[in-house]
């Protein structure tokens, strides 16, 4: 793979992109019919399409109802505007499509396409946009349908020079339908940061004894340990002292030294240096377990349907804890605040809070919701309970978030279960579905 060098070594006089004008940006924005202008968006109040489910008495928020009306609460009714590190959303994908549960309930439409598809997550993005902060992050998760005309969008929304990363996923298993076409078993993630300054905790894996003895193949004759040599130059010509002569050997043409003369000699009296029998200089780069393995930008550990004994709650759309996980552990710290938009089951609340993060959750599905208090209160069950019901229930590794306080007395409001509830509404409702799934 070629690896650019700096335009000062171009040796043609034409320059079609000027210094000014590439310091100035190459933002854009497309047009299409219904767009909405971004500050009507940010100036609008809610409409209250929506109901506060959960944030009585806790720093963490949970909505049902149009996740564009929350947003606009959120920036105009509440001090979170521009407090917010995280953005995790898996939104619809535009398929046209309705999804059911597991239990066969109606759970989400996906029935938006074309530019009414792009001008709904357009819109959701500007105000998503308004919450995060300075430092802040937003992944969004979808499919092949509509992840190109996304990352337009988000170009326009979030400005191309933010744009930090397309994840390309491995959601499942292999197909078996190629007859046509290559299997479909990719998704994708895009990946913007507000500005240039953002929480970044570099993402790893821990080393297998196989990837360990492939990355490091040489072992030091005096230590002992497990090395790889790497070169010692780059390209492109310094007229420096990374651009002269090095023991009596020049860099390679067109290239030059990648660490001063002095370093190199430090490198080489640690016996860092590995000469070869022709005086080519590498630099010797020992295995260091306790860094573990970068994580690149294609994912092939962290699929959602892998077999019958994963815990799941049973929701259409259900996204492994892990893929969560990476991301929050990557894109913010202990304390920062989470939002998901569009919840699901649960997922992303779920993760944030065993991270020790604040969460936000929205979604306008009352099954969804269903789901989200399934997974608080009773935690997960294996796929495989799903199929047969004769299958008994297995102690969950899940810790349950919620927990009633007292006996429930509907008539009483000395005994809630449930006080960190907004309105006693929801309360009644989540203690009848808690008892609902514990006697499943």
């Amino acid at each position: 793979m070629a690896t650019g060098i700096t335009k000062k070594n171009w040796k043609e006089d034409t320059q079609i992109i000027t210094d000014e004008l590439f310091h100035n940006g190459f933002d854009y924005e497309i047009n299409y019919k219904g767009k909405t202008p971004s500050k009507e968006l940010t100036n609008l109040e809610p409409t209250q399409d929506y109901n506060r489910i959960f944030g009585n008495n806790s720093d963490n928020l949970l909505f049902n109802g149009d996740n564009l009306d929350v947003l606009k609460h959120l920036i105009h009714r509440t001090d979170l505007k521009g407090k917010i590190k995280l953005v995790y959303i898996d939104p619809p994908y535009g398929t046209n499509s309705v999804f059911h549960s597991r239990s066969q309930k109606s759970s989400y439409k996906d029935d938006l396409v074309g530019s009414h598809f792009i001008e709904y997550i357009r819109r959701r993005l500007i105000l998503l946009r308004e919450l995060l902060s300075e430092d802040g992050s937003i992944y969004v998760h979808l499919d092949n349908n509509m992840a190109f005309e996304i990352k337009v969008i988000m170009d326009e929304v979030f400005g191309a020079k933010n744009f930090k990363g397309f994840i390309s996923r491995k959601k499942c298993s292999n197909k078996n339908y190629t007859k046509n076409t290559f299997g479909n078993i990719s998704d994708y993630i895009l990946f913007y940061s507000k500005t240039e300054n953002y929480v970044w905790n570099r993402a790893t894996i821990s080393w297998t004894e196989e990837k360990m003895k492939k990355e490091y193949p040489c072992i030091d004759e005096e230590t002992g340990r497990r090395y790889k040599k790497v070169p010692i130059h780059a390209p492109g010509i310094r007229n420096g002292e990374t651009g002269k002569p090095w023991r009596g050997k020049m860099p390679p043409e067109g290239k030059h030294w990648q660490y001063l003369p002095s370093k190199l000699d430090a490198f080489d009296a640690k016996g860092e240096i590995y000469w070869s029998s022709t005086g080519n200089p590498r630099r010797k780069v020992f295995f260091n377990k306790d860094k573990g393995v970068a994580v690149q930008d294609i994912w092939t550990d962290v699929q959602d349907s892998v077999n019958q004994n994963i815990k799941i709650t049973g929701y259409p759309t259900e996204k492994n804890p892990n893929l969560i996980e990476r991301i929050i552990e990557a894109s913010s710290n202990e304390n920062d605040y989470v939002l998901d938009c569009f919840a699901g089951s649960g997922t992303t609340l779920d993760v944030a809070k065993q991270l020790n993060r604040k969460w936000i959750g929205v979604d306008n599905s009352s099954e969804a919701i269903r789901h989200i208090f399934k997974r608080f209160f009773n935690g997960l069950k294996e796929m495989g309970n799903f199929v047969d019901k004769n299958i008994s229930k297995n102690g969950v590794d899940q810790m349950k978030l919620f927990e009633p306080k007292t006996e429930y007395n509907s008539d009483s409001s000395k005994s809630r279960d449930f006080d960190f509830f907004a309105d006693s509404r929801f309360e009644e409702e989540a203690h009848g579905i808690y008892e609902e799934f514990r006697e499943e």
